[in-house]
């Protein structure tokens, strides 16, 4: 058997059977939705207090991150944007129109991701434009919160029900 039947073997390239596919799409949106903008859920919690010393960390943790977000963002620059165009495009059109089930699969993982990572761009240009603190500034990173889960939530429902379609649709050609 040569090294790359064993490793096709070892990864199997139908994703949608897989449980390991269900396990890191689940803690991929786990991970997205705990951390807004790099700040953990507990600590905006926290930090509703007025005057508290957790609200000063909260503002100063949202400042350095958002400065962070915004550089990395500056870095990647339009040639980022069009790779991650031209990656999507191709997982779309290998996935869905050649049927190729680890591009639908990575498709399906990577996109809305994109769109999350979009949004907290954007939620720091925001924020670094026009700083925010107190409970304004947990307010909105709460609300922030709430549309990561949003979109987590619509793409694991989507993702689900296209790996039922596609592992029912395998099933009935083989049997």
């Amino acid at each position: 058997m040569s090294w790359h039947q064993t490793v096709f073997e070892l990864i199997d390239m139908r994703s949608f059977p897989s449980l390991w596919f269900w396990i890191f799409l689940a803690s991929s949106w786990s991970v997205a939705t705990w951390r807004v903008l790099g700040v953990p859920h507990d600590m905006i919690l926290r930090a509703r207090d007025p005057g508290s010393e957790a609200e000063r960390d909260l503002a100063a943790l949202v400042q350095i991150n958002c400065r962070r977000l915004l550089a990395l963002g500056a870095g990647l620059g339009a040639w980022g944007l069009g790779g991650a165009a031209f990656l999507f495009t191709t997982l779309f059109l290998l996935g869905f129109f050649y049927d190729i089930e680890i591009a639908q699969a990575l498709f399906l993982l990577g996109f809305p991701l994109a769109l999350a990572g979009s949004a907290s761009l954007t939620l720091a240009r925001r924020l670094q434009a026009r700083p925010l603190a107190g409970p304004l500034l947990c307010r909105c990173l709460l609300r922030h919160r709430l549309l990561l889960q949003s979109i987590g939530v619509v793409a694991i429902i989507v993702t689900v029900l296209w790996g039922t379609y596609q592992n029912i649709s395998s099933t009935a050609l083989i049997g």
